[in-house]
């Protein structure tokens, strides 16, 4: 059963005074996972404000952002497509899911669940094309109940991530995006790294192209960090849009599974001008 995400979102910002500016936005996303279709389905509003901390002419320009999230979120399993031990039919040795199963919390789904996360970004503009940004977020903040039986006791285990990255041009028409990010979720631990070229014809009607390479590590019971996957990236700017694709290939032990095939994602993102032509004060990520 592949797994299947669905997310839509939209964000806006207004002008505070003169080089500051206040946002909201909202977001939601339905994920399924697994042959029980373990499907989690969450909704969240949120703000931020943005602060010109320096900059002038000549100078480079110096951002940092704070924002917040809450939301809910409600999480299930498709009982159905589970089956156990009682149904098992020794005549015809196939589970008869006709049969009791016997499961005394069968059918339970998650209660909805209050979540609140928050971040804080600093970043920094230079030249014409050059940025540089730093940043962390903690999610989960109140460590949710998301069990699935009666006694509710599992609960969301906060998260935090840190990131930094950057875009550093070579040329006139050529440029580096390096980036970084590591999570800590509970026990688990990843981190993503890697690098964008990208090129740029510099035009009125821009057309810009990248492609990169990133990697993906992640803690094993036992093993301690190992490489999980390398992606594949490229990407095709023009004016307003941009279209991306990129493909994941399998590195770790779970090559025995899916014999190191792994998942393509395709992305189509479009800026919508704004009311008014102004130098853009933040970086196109």
């Amino acid at each position: 059963m592949p797994f299947r995400t669905y997310s839509a979102a939209f964000d806006a910002r207004f002008e505070v005074g003169k080089d500051d500016y206040a946002a909201f936005g909202i977001g939601a996303m339905h994920d399924e996972a697994g042959t029980a279709r373990y499907m989690q389905n969450k909704v969240h509003v949120g703000g931020a404000f943005l602060k010109q901390l320096t900059g002038g002419r000549y100078k480079a320009e110096h951002y940092i952002s704070a924002g917040a999230q809450l939301g809910f979120g409600q999480s299930s399993i498709d009982w159905s497509q589970l089956w156990f031990s009682r149904q098992f039919d020794p005549t015809s040795e196939t589970p008869d899911m006709s049969a009791p199963n016997g499961e005394p919390n069968a059918g339970a789904d998650t209660k909805p669940y209050l979540d609140f996360n928050a971040g804080l970004l600093w970043y920094a503009l230079f030249g014409d094309n050059g940025f540089v940004y730093a940043g962390g977020a903690l999610h989960h903040v109140n460590e949710p109940g998301i069990s699935l039986i009666e006694d509710d006791q599992e609960t969301l285990y906060s998260r935090w991530s840190g990131h930094a990255g950057g875009q550093f041009p070579v040329s006139d028409n050529l440029s580096l995006l390096p980036g970084a990010l590591f999570m800590k979720q509970g026990p688990a631990l990843e981190s993503d790294f890697g690098m964008n070229i990208r090129y740029s014809n510099n035009d009125l009607n821009e057309l810009a192209m990248r492609a990169g390479v990133w990697g993906r590590l992640g803690n094993k019971p036992e093993k301690g960090f190992q490489m999980d996957a390398i992606t594949i990236v490229g990407m095709l700017e023009l004016d307003r849009w941009m279209l991306g694709l990129s493909y994941d290939i399998t590195v770790s032990g779970l090559t025995d599974a899916n014999n190191s095939r792994g998942a393509f994602e395709v992305s189509l993102t479009y800026f919508h001008p704004g009311e008014r032509r102004a130098r853009v004060v933040c970086p196109k990520f």
